[in-house]
């Protein structure tokens, strides 16, 4: 029996959202975060996905994540926003705080949102996506706990921090580039640790330093950087852009999102929007030049036996298309969380549909 069932996303979104209004979140934020992880798992991003769901919903219950909906703006000026979350859904928080940057950038040009006493957003990617939809190029990025160290470093002093830019194109998916600035993502290591599979040595030290296959070592050890310093360098930024900038937690104050589920992620976030048609160039000529640059890219020669050449999220666009098709890849210990997860929370799931 395959230990990956391809169930609907309609089946698996109208479950997650049953249960995260059983744990106490609104029918329509309950649906907002429901999508946002299926759509992760669409997209061949199953750390981001339904596997989140039993950590998100044992915070919901301990109280160190809320069920308000909407984050407080603590400062409006101009081009810029301050919004304090007050621990309240990433996914929801993050929506409001693009949309917001998203509006500044149509009125000036750019805009520049953060957010203190936030929770994890889950994928990057869906907030810069949702500004290039709207016509601009979007950036958001967040801090996480400590989990990589510096180079010549004994103990993590930089979190992985995700960043994601997305591209608008006339009339196509956008192009969006999502990356953690570790060498894998913390989610890979513990969906590895949760089916029982090693991880490359590249990934992850143990607690002493030492490259390790095993997955349960890695959590308990360090993450290595993607590109050694580079990705150190620009981890350390992003924690300056988000925490720092926000007035939010940043470096060791940051909490991990499994370490106490009773103890807030107090986490920060930076989003930022940027209107081509405000900078100077005539309509449409931001778009074409832009495909002018993906053409040269993806039309470029190909080493001997490469197919085809790919823009940033390319692969997760067309898994998208043919998982909301075909069904989506759920593996079997993560749908066996979920209906634990349920029945804790006195949930019954919707009859399962299994595709075919």
């Amino acid at each position: 029996m395959s230990s990956t069932p391809s169930v609907t996303p309609r089946w698996l979104t109208a479950g997650l959202t049953r249960v995260f209004a059983a744990a106490g979140l609104s029918d329509r934020a309950a649906a907002t975060v429901a999508e946002a992880l299926v759509d992760a798992d669409l997209r061949g991003i199953p750390s981001h996905g339904a596997m989140l769901t039993p950590m998100y919903v044992d915070r919901l219950r301990r109280g160190s994540v809320t069920t308000a909906e909407r984050a407080e703006v603590v400062v409006d000026a101009g081009a810029v926003a301050v919004l304090d979350a007050g621990h309240a859904m990433g996914v929801l928080t993050g929506d409001q705080a693009m949309a917001l940057a998203v509006a500044k950038a149509h009125e000036l040009g750019a805009g520049a949102v953060v957010v203190r006493r936030a929770f994890h957003f889950g994928a990057a990617a869906r907030f810069a996506r949702a500004a290039a939809l709207d016509g601009c190029i979007g950036i958001a990025a967040a801090n996480t706990r400590p989990l990589m160290p510096a180079p010549g470093g004994a103990q993590p002093v930089v979190g992985n921090n995700p960043l994601a830019i997305g591209v608008p194109r006339a009339g196509g998916e956008p192009v969006v580039l999502d990356m953690a600035l570790s060498e894998a993502a913390l989610g890979k290591i513990r969906l590895a640790a949760q089916e029982g599979r090693e991880i490359p040595p590249t990934w992850a030290t143990d607690a002493d330093g030492r490259p390790t296959t095993d997955p349960e070592a890695a959590v308990a050890g360090m993450l290595l950087p993607a590109a050694g310093h580079k990705g150190y360098g620009l981890a350390l930024m992003i924690d300056v852009l988000t925490g720092v900038l926000s007035g939010g937690a940043f470096g060791a104050a940051v909490q991990g999102l499994y370490a106490d589920t009773a103890t807030p992620n107090d986490c920060a976030h930076c989003f930022l929007a940027l209107d081509p048609a405000r900078f100077g160039l005539a309509p449409d000529a931001f778009a074409s030049r832009a495909e002018e640059l993906f053409a040269q890219v993806t039309g470029g020669r190909r080493a001997p036996g490469v197919e085809r050449l790919l823009l940033p999220g390319q692969l997760e666009a067309e898994r998208h298309r043919e998982a909301s098709a075909s069904g989506v890849a759920v593996d079997r210990s993560v749908l066996e969380a979920l209906e634990r997860t349920a029945a804790e929370l006195g949930v019954e799931l919707p009859p399962k549909e299994v595709s075919q």
